[in-house]
């Protein structure tokens, strides 16, 4: 059956407007929009093979669920939850961006951070929830720093489990928890990410709406 086509033209609505030049004119033009119609489209944009438009959605999710949880938390808590089931491996889904999300929503809103940062830590822990599929594990990574920088006294139980992280083989691996170790430049492992401000790996990262590309060096300094 096909979506009606008010669906449809949401859809391709959000996605011109996720792609505009303008990120915090986005931001702003998402969050005025009615959470509940935009946010299934959004978790849709999560399967994009577009790179800028699944980052940007991530943003736009963060975007609205806070906006959410203002208003209306227990339905916000709905979303943290489906995000949480997408990486469940119940679900049969593969669970694409869905950390991130759960970090840029907890980045946005205090109360989400409060309530759900301990299960985003537990996806690093090996005694806990650890995703250990590799790309899963980079967008973990990118949603922790993306708490940590936002709110790092939310993200500190993080530090227990970093360590191993800092010195993966994968350099997208080392440089995202290099970024997520900066957010604490005093903590005790911080002679473990200063050891990696030589290291000249090119990786991508997606920062303030923006696409590019960070030597892990950079990340760890």
């Amino acid at each position: 059956m096909t979506a009606p086509l008010s669906n449809r033209r949401l859809k391709a609505e959000l996605q011109t407007l996720l792609l505009n030049d303008d990120f915090e004119a986005m931001l702003a033009a998402v969050r005025s929009m009615p959470p509940k119609k935009v946010v299934s489209p959004l978790f849709s944009f999560f399967c994009s093979g577009e790179p800028l438009l699944y980052w940007r959605s991530i943003s736009a999710m963060g975007a609205v669920v806070s906006r959410m949880a203002n208003d209306d938390p227990e339905a916000a808590r709905v979303v943290m939850r489906r995000l949480m089931w997408q990486l469940n491996e119940e679900s049969g889904g593969i669970g694409w961006g869905c950390p991130e999300a759960m970090g840029d929503i907890m980045a946005c809103d205090d109360r989400m951070a409060r309530e759900y940062a301990c299960i985003l830590i537990s996806y690093i822990n090996p005694c806990g929830s650890l995703i250990d599929h590799p790309i899963l594990q980079q967008g973990v990574l990118w949603g922790l720093g993306r708490l940590a920088h936002a709110r790092s006294d939310r993200a500190t139980a993080v530090l227990d489990f970093l360590s191993p992280f800092l010195s993966d083989a994968n350099p997208v691996i080392r440089g995202l928890s290099a970024w997520v170790a900066g957010a604490f430049p005093d903590s005790a492992i911080k002679p473990l990410r200063i050891r990696l401000s030589d290291d000249n790996e090119q990786i991508p990262f997606y920062i303030s709406g923006s696409l590019c590309s960070r030597t892990v060096g950079s990340l760890a300094r």
